[in-house]
């Protein structure tokens, strides 16, 4: 196995690592889970995001759906996360990792009402949005979202779905 080429040249390395608490509070905050941003697009130059999702008990998690333009792992943490993998749902727990290329079906939700941890990893998300800037964007798309889906406004939750750069599958799974 060998190391992509060198995309760093300074002779004796930089201060600058980034940390963030577990202490610090979630991004996004809603009644079904909490997403922590990890590391985002912005501060890793656009070469992947990492998010803690934390279910809190009610059920949620989007349907089936897949990116043109970024790849995403999950890494179960605890409970049990209902993950879509193209075909069919499936039970994923404590361990359990499932990897989705770009194109790729997929989907996750809580369907248990337990609370639950999982972490997610994308690739190829975009550098130049700051994570604030980011972070109030999906809560505005978020409310949204429940706006649309509460008047059963259908049209407008497609129109939303393009807008986040994420597609429904077109199958319907």
């Amino acid at each position: 196995m060998s190391y992509p080429s060198p995309s760093y040249h300074g002779d004796s390395g930089e201060l600058t690592a980034t940390v963030r608490n577990a202490s610090a509070a979630s991004e996004l905050d809603d009644p079904t889970s909490a997403m922590s941003y990890l590391a985002t697009g912005a501060s890793t130059g656009g070469k992947f995001g990492l998010y803690r999702v934390d279910f809190k008990g009610p059920r949620g998690g989007p349907g089936p759906h897949f990116h043109r333009s970024i790849s995403e792992s999950f890494f179960i943490l605890s409970g049990i996360v209902r993950i879509h993998d193209g075909r069919a749902w499936n039970d994923a727990g404590p361990g359990d990792f499932m990897h989705v290329p770009e194109g790729g079906i997929h989907g996750f939700r809580n369907d248990s009402g337990a609370p639950a941890s999982m972490l997610l990893l994308a690739t190829g998300t975009p550098a130049a949005a700051p994570a604030a800037t980011t972070a109030a964007r999906q809560r505005a798309l978020l409310g949204s979202f429940r706006e649309a889906a509460q008047t059963g406004d259908s049209a407008a939750l497609i129109a939303l779905t393009k807008q986040d750069l994420t597609e429904q599958d077109p199958a319907g799974r």
